[in-house]
């Protein structure tokens, strides 16, 4: 997916209102009327403890895949961090933009600044459904990453593996849909684990923080901070053209 082939709701009035305002409601909708709410008010705030919690876990540089309103790469920019967020929104870009970081407007599957040497990628909020194919989606994680690099999803609470095509609807106008149908996947921590084993992710940190899961993967065995010191974790075992060199992103 290219940002000249972007879904239809990625350029959307409501959607593209919902991140200038940090106001909902909006939602995804299957086919069969189930409604998944999209949390843009959390986006757009600033992180919050849990998000912190998995920033602190980051190695190297860090690539924000699906960056939204941004809040994660303006943390990180904050903290010093050489950070890139990318995005299919305009509007997202803009936002991130606007609270100091640094992001492009691209999909993951375009070319990327800094292939093969990224030293962790983010897919928060649900971001491990774009494209629909999560296999697809952690293989191209794989050419991002450096050959050590740590690759840090969230997952959603329970034993979920689902793929359906969606669309954006806001409630407040008739629920009307937004756009043509996209496809989208929804993938808990056991799914998530069992495609990461098969394909040669052996090394993996799974922990909760409230409400929210998540996964560390690494290609390769080696020493991590992805379970870092005096935190508990449970053991289980979108391509721009290269304008930064080789460099992902400029150092702070």
């Amino acid at each position: 997916m290219s940002t000249a082939t972007a879904p239809a709701w990625a350029a959307s009035d409501p959607y593209a209102t919902a991140l200038r305002t940090g106001r909902g409601p909006l939602f995804l909708r299957r086919g069969d009327g189930w409604l998944l709410p999209l949390d843009v008010e959390r986006w757009c705030a600033a992180a919050d403890a849990v998000d912190r919690a998995v920033l602190d876990r980051c190695e190297g540089t860090v690539l924000d895949v699906g960056c939204g309103p941004g809040r994660l790469v303006a943390e990180l920019a904050a903290r010093g961090r050489s950070a890139l967020g990318v995005d299919v929104s305009e509007a997202a870009v803009a936002r991130t933009h606007t609270l100091g970081g640094q992001a492009l407007h691209r999909s993951v599957f375009d070319p990327l600044p800094g292939e093969g040497s990224w030293g962790t990628v983010l897919l928060m909020d649900g971001n491990v459904g774009i494209g629909g194919d999560v296999t697809a989606l952690l293989a191209r994680m794989r050419e991002l990453l450096r050959s050590d690099g740590l690759l840090v999803v969230e997952t959603v609470p329970g034993d979920v593996d689902e793929r359906a095509r969606v669309c954006v609807v806001d409630v407040t106008h008739g629920g009307g849909a937004v756009g043509e149908p996209f496809p989208w996947a929804r993938i808990g921590t056991p799914a998530l684990l069992e495609l990461a084993r098969r394909g040669g992710w052996p090394e993996t940190v799974q922990w909760t923080d409230g409400e929210r899961c998540f996964v560390a993967l690494r290609s390769r065995r080696t020493s991590s901070r992805a379970e870092p010191p005096k935190r508990t974790a449970v053991m289980s075992s979108q391509r721009s053209r290269n304008t930064s060199g080789s460099s992902p992103v400029a150092d702070r």
